[in-house]
């Protein structure tokens, strides 16, 4: 665990600013100390690291809470986007760089602008957000996070991992099996009623993210006991494949 202070050292972000994104909800404490200051542990740091991808590529507070928020979050995705943003402001300070050495080697006379010029990282940050924040899927989440409060939020999370629960407690049977296809059939009608219309194709891509390990394999496997998440992915693609 790392204190506030020791969190705002290692990443740069203010107390404040960490102060306020627990007030609204974008990355809680994990824990507080007897003095009631804040901790955090190694998934907190991680789920911070998402929302400074995200500040990077200049999204609003709000939309990021939204979006890493989702049962559907693509953590890779983030991450392939946040190294292509970097390579194109790499470029751009480069191009500078070489701007202004040339400017000193030529006497201040050089009159180019070209390298001042941030059209490509502003379209490509425009990309981004459309690809986040299009999607129909996306749309419907949002339009229903309007007026959602924090408990109802937390009792969907809750309930879904109820869900996988269930898988857990069959995981050792069949993943075509009547059982496992019931609560593949579960899953998609509860997506459907809390967050969005969860499609097959939509299903059937979260099933291949629940087994790609990282922190949506730990929860699931944290909820059903270890390999519920691969167990759940199995049924899902099973199901996901019937007409």
């Amino acid at each position: 665990m790392k204190t506030v202070h020791e969190v705002s050292r290692l990443t740069g972000v203010s107390i404040r600013a960490l102060q306020y994104y627990d007030r609204i909800g974008l990355l809680k404490a994990t824990a507080y100390t007897e003095a009631g200051y804040r901790l955090y542990d190694e998934e907190a740091l991680e789920r911070l690291q998402q929302i400074l991808l995200f500040r990077e590529l200049q999204f609003p507070l709000q939309e990021i809470k939204n979006i890493i928020g989702q049962p559907d979050f693509d953590r890779d995705k983030a991450l392939e986007q946040q190294i292509e943003l970097l390579k194109l402001q790499k470029e751009h300070v480069e191009g500078l760089i070489a701007l202004a050495e040339k400017i000193r080697g030529s006497g201040g006379h050089v009159m180019e602008f070209d390298a001042f010029d941030k059209k490509k990282i502003e379209e490509y940050q425009a990309r981004a957000k459309e690809a986040w924040g299009h999607t129909e899927e996306y749309r419907d989440y949002e339009e229903r996070q309007k007026s959602r409060t924090e408990k109802q939020n937390r009792d969907a999370a809750a309930g879904l991992m109820d869900v996988f629960r269930e898988f857990g407690e069959i995981r050792g049977g069949d993943p075509a099996g009547e059982e496992a296809q019931a609560l593949a059939a579960k899953l998609q009608a509860y997506i459907s009623a809390n967050y969005y219309n969860c499609s097959k194709e939509v299903l059937s891509g979260l099933g291949k993210m629940y087994a790609a390990g990282g922190e949506f394999t730990k929860n699931i496997d944290a909820a059903g006991g270890e390999g519920t998440a691969v167990f759940a992915s199995e049924a899902i693609q099973i199901f996901c494949g019937r007409q």
